[in-house]
């Protein structure tokens, strides 16, 4: 039976975290500051390590790996965006926009999760998009019903529609596409991952209605997330900002579910909206400020879900 959530997630500790300027053009959320790069990586790792703390407090099993220290990886703190695991026993290897991000990929985690276990009978390798232009950063780009087996994506330079077709076709997934965009300083620029507006649990939806501007496209949405029978809580701009989209639920090995979102995602969203949730799962609140302010990626992007079968 498709299961939407998992209790079992792979987490990378950073080993060089930082500003990556090969990224900063299509993603609005980082910004630099004033610390040397070993005390902001010391941040993140301090971060990291609580955040993986919280989750075992809760019953989630964590599977940390050591990020390598060569070649140096800012982003490896994210290992969404590269590969995806599935009930089937396939793990799908994502093309990446950014040349550095893509030293990422690590067969010896393919490796260790097969150690761990864990059965994979097909690794789907689209990197190969990456010599005509063409991205699709894993589950960042894609939000995933993987119980109806539906697939949400805005356009972006990081998700394109070729690969995506090419991923849906071969995983058995229904395309939803759309233009999703925010307007900073009066400039209008496309949301660079789909994760940072959107998210969908078991029985929840998050998403950002304001950043999809096509009126049809946002029907179309809309009642896609109405036909699998999501309950729809709807956020601002302002709270998409704050990182209020890039959530993931998770369960512990009790099967209890958890909706895992940062301190400022957190911070961001009203009562109603919180209580919201509350009725459906319980939350776990890490504190990301510095993952979130020089990686511009939050709790969900550094989070891999593993769903492979137990061999």
């Amino acid at each position: 039976m498709p299961q939407q959530t998992t209790s079992t997630i792979l987490m990378v500790r950073p080993a060089n975290f930082g500003f990556n300027p090969e990224t900063a053009e299509s993603n609005f959320y980082q910004k630099r500051d004033a610390r040397s790069a070993q005390e902001v990586n010391t941040a993140a790792q301090k971060e990291f390590d609580a955040f993986v703390s919280l989750l075992e407090q809760k019953g989630v099993d964590i599977i940390v790996v050591e990020d390598t220290v060569s070649p140096a990886k800012t982003d490896a703190v994210f290992p969404n965006n590269w590969f995806s695991t599935h009930q089937n026993g396939k793990v799908v290897l994502y093309p990446m926009f950014s040349p550095n991000r893509r030293e990422e990929r690590r067969m010896d985690i393919m490796e260790l999760l097969m150690k761990r276990g864990f059965q994979v009978d097909e690794i789907v390798d689209l990197t190969f998009f990456e010599k005509d232009g063409q991205f699709l950063e894993g589950t960042g780009s894609l939000i995933l019903d993987r119980v109806n087996k539906v697939a949400y994506a805005c356009k972006s330079v990081r998700t394109h529609e070729v690969p995506m077709d090419y991923f849906c076709r071969l995983m058995g997934y229904e395309k939803v596409m759309f233009d999703a965009a925010q307007t900073i300083d009066g400039i209008v620029t496309s949301i660079y991952h789909t994760n940072v507006m959107m998210h969908i649990g078991s029985e929840l939806a998050i998403v950002c209605l304001d950043s999809i501007s096509v009126a049809t496209e946002k029907l179309k949405l809309q009642e896609h997330l109405e036909k699998t029978g999501k309950k729809m809580i709807p956020i601002t701009e302002k709270q998409k900002f704050n990182f209020a989209g890039n959530m993931l639920e998770v369960k512990n090995k009790d099967g209890a579910k958890i909706t895992v979102m940062s301190k400022s995602a957190s911070e961001s969203l009203g009562d109603v909206q919180l209580n919201a949730i509350k009725r459906y799962t319980d939350v776990l609140v890490p504190d990301l400020s510095t993952i979130e302010k020089l990686g511009g990626g939050s709790a969900r992007c550094m989070m891999a879900e593993i769903f492979l079968p137990s061999v």
